[in-house]
C-alpha cells in the first residue's frame, strides 16, 4: 500500500513538471509580475533564446568549456588560430571600408598594386597575378582612387625552408602608409608553413586583410571574406586557351582528360593519408594522378613498395 502511494505521488509530480514545462512560461511570468509589483521593480520578460542579439552575450561561455577526451580544447584551437589570423572574425561588413569604393569623381571598382622594391625577387606565378590585375580595366596607378590594394611583395610561398620565402614581412608592410591594419587589402598565398606539418602560419600578421589562399582549412576560412583558390604551377598560362573550348550544353566537356594531378606524395606528416588513399584512381587514360616520393632529405628512409614505380611514372 505504501509503495502504491509512492508511485501515485511520483506520477503527480511528473505531471506537474510537464505542465510547468509546456505552459510554465505564462505562470512564471505572472508570478514574477506579482512579486515585482510588491517590490516596485520593473517587469522584464523572459529572454528569447533564439534572439541573435541575446546569444552573443553568452558566446564566451564555450571558451571555458574543454573536452577532456581530446588533445586540445576548442579554446586552445582558437588561440592557435588567432596567432595566425589576428582578426579571425572579420567579415566584409566589419573589416572592409566600403566608403573607399564610393567616392565621387570616379566610377567602378579600382585595384592598386604596391610597387616592388629593387631587390625583391618576384616568382613567375606571382608576376602573372600582378600582370593580370595590371592589364585589367580595374587597375589604377593612383592609390587615392583605389578600393582594393594588393601587395607588391611576393607572398605566394610562405614555407620558411623555401628559397622564395620573403623575411621580415611584418616590418615591411607596416611601413606602407595605406596598410591600415590590412583593411581593403587582398593577400595571395599558395603555400604556408613548413614540412612535415604545413600549418597555415604565413609568418606575418595579415590583420584585417582578405586572404586568397590555396588549401584553406575549413576551420580557418572566413565565409564571405576569404577566397579559396586552386593550387597552380608556375607553368600555368596567364591567360586562357583558345576560344570555343567551352561549348554550351556539353556535359561532360569535350576534353581528353577528366582529372589530372601531379605532385609530391608525402610519406609522413599531413597530407600523406589523402594522397595515398587516392592512388587507385589513376588509370593513365582519362584520369592521370602522378606522385613522387622524392621529397625531403630522408625520403628513402620512409619509402614504400610503390615509390620506385611512382617516381618513374612521375618523371616520364
Amino acid at each position: 500500500m505504501q509503495a502504491r502511494k509512492k508511485y501515485v505521488l511520483l506520477g503527480l509530480c511528473a505531471c506537474c513538471w510537464l505542465v510547468l514545462f509546456y505552459w510554465g512560461g505564462g505562470v512564471q511570468l505572472r508570478l514574477l509580475r506579482l512579486l515585482t509589483r510588491q517590490r516596485g521593480e520593473e517587469v522584464r520578460p523572459w529572454p528569447n533564446w533564439t534572439d541573435r542579439a541575446f546569444l552573443p552575450r553568452y558566446a564566451h561561455l564555450d571558451e571555458l568549456q574543454t573536452d577532456p577526451g581530446t588533445a586540445e580544447s576548442p579554446r586552445q584551437r582558437r588561440q592557435a588560430w588567432s596567432a595566425v589570423y589576428k582578426d579571425s572574425r572579420c567579415r566584409m561588413e566589419t573589416c572592409f571600408d566600403f566608403s573607399r569604393c564610393r567616392r565621387r569623381g570616379r566610377e567602378g571598382f579600382r585595384v592598386y598594386i604596391y610597387p616592388s622594391e629593387k631587390n625583391d625577387h618576384v616568382s613567375e606565378s606571382y608576376r602573372k597575378i600582378l600582370t593580370s590585375i595590371g592589364e585589367s580595366r580595374y587597375y589604377t596607378s593612383d592609390p587615392r582612387e583605389a578600393c582594393l590594394f594588393v601587395l607588391g611583395i611576393d607572398t605566394l610561398d610562405r614555407d620558411q625552408l623555401s628559397g622564395q620565402f620573403v623575411p621580415n614581412l611584418d616590418e615591411r608592410i607596416r611601413g606602407y602608409p595605406l596598410w591600415n591594419d590590412g583593411r581593403n587589402h587582398l593577400i595571395f598565398n599558395l603555400y604556408s608553413g613548413t614540412w612535415p606539418n604545413y600549418t597555415e602560419d604565413l609568418g606575418f600578421n595579415i590583420g584585417q586583410a582578405m586572404l586568397a589562399k590555396a588549401s584553406l582549412n575549413t576551420e580557418h576560412f572566413r565565409p564571405g571574406f576569404d577566397i579559396s583558390i586552386p593550387l597552380f604551377s608556375k607553368d600555368h598560362p596567364q591567360k586562357g586557351g583558345e576560344r570555343g573550348w567551352l561549348v554550351r550544353s556539353t556535359i561532360p566537356p569535350r576534353r581528353k582528360y577528366l582529372l589530372m594531378f601531379k605532385g609530391k606524395r608525402y610519406l609522413t606528416g599531413i597530407g600523406s593519408d589523402t594522397r595515398n588513399a587516392l592512388h587507385h584512381i589513376h588509370n593513365g587514360k582519362d584520369i592521370v594522378s602522378l606522385t613522387t616520393c622524392r621529397h625531403g632529405k630522408d625520403w628513402e628512409k620512409h619509402k614504400d613498395s610503390r615509390c620506385d614505380h611512382d617516381n618513374l611514372e612521375y618523371e616520364r
